[in-house]
């Protein structure tokens, strides 16, 4: 089964995070902010992470602005919210996630790359992962001690940070996790 990594850069400098991708043989990044630029971690700004993975023998792609939490779509937007439910379905997101699965078939190591440590608190979980978790690819979050978590993990962190997992008479398992992704 082929795989894609996710990762939240906020609690690594630039040297441990570069040492956790070679952990797990990971040969690109997959950058998903919005906006790729952080004024406290500068390291993980697009320009310099583009040119120092260069270096370093490993591709840097930018699909924020397919992937990002705030695609350029106002169509995605409720009363100036961005509704993942519209962006998910929207060609420039379908664009994006097709890159991913093109380049996973194209023999990358991938990891999504976005600024939360958790991610339960990213989009790239929320919005991205929940739109591949049906393909035939196995999703694994870097957490920040550079552990690995399957998806389904994370998915059930979700659901109890909502008291969702346990049974319910009216719902399936299915159906309250879809309530907790909407949440």
């Amino acid at each position: 089964m082929k795989e894609i990594f996710t990762i939240g850069y906020s609690t690594y400098s630039l040297e441990s995070f570069l040492r956790v991708l070679e952990k797990y043989s990971i040969n690109a990044i997959a950058d998903v902010r919005s906006i790729p630029y952080s004024k406290f971690k500068p390291d993980f700004n697009r320009d310099f992470l583009e040119g120092y993975l260069s270096k370093k023998k490993m591709a840097y792609v930018f699909l924020g602005d397919n992937c990002g939490a705030r695609i350029n779509a106002p169509e995605c937007y409720v009363d100036g919210k961005a509704d993942y439910h519209l962006i998910a379905e929207h060609p420039t997101f379908r664009e994006g996630l097709k890159r991913l699965r093109s380049g996973i078939n194209n023999k990358y190591r991938i990891v999504l790359m976005c600024a939360e440590a958790d991610p339960v608190n990213c989009h790239r979980s929320i919005l991205v992962c929940r739109n591949l978790r049906f393909s035939e690819i196995r999703i694994k979050h870097i957490l920040k001690d550079g552990s690995v978590e399957d998806h389904q993990k994370t998915e059930k962190r979700l659901m109890n940070l909502f008291n969702l997992y346990q049974p319910n008479l009216f719902k399936t398992e299915s159906e309250r996790l879809e309530d907790a992704y909407a949440l």
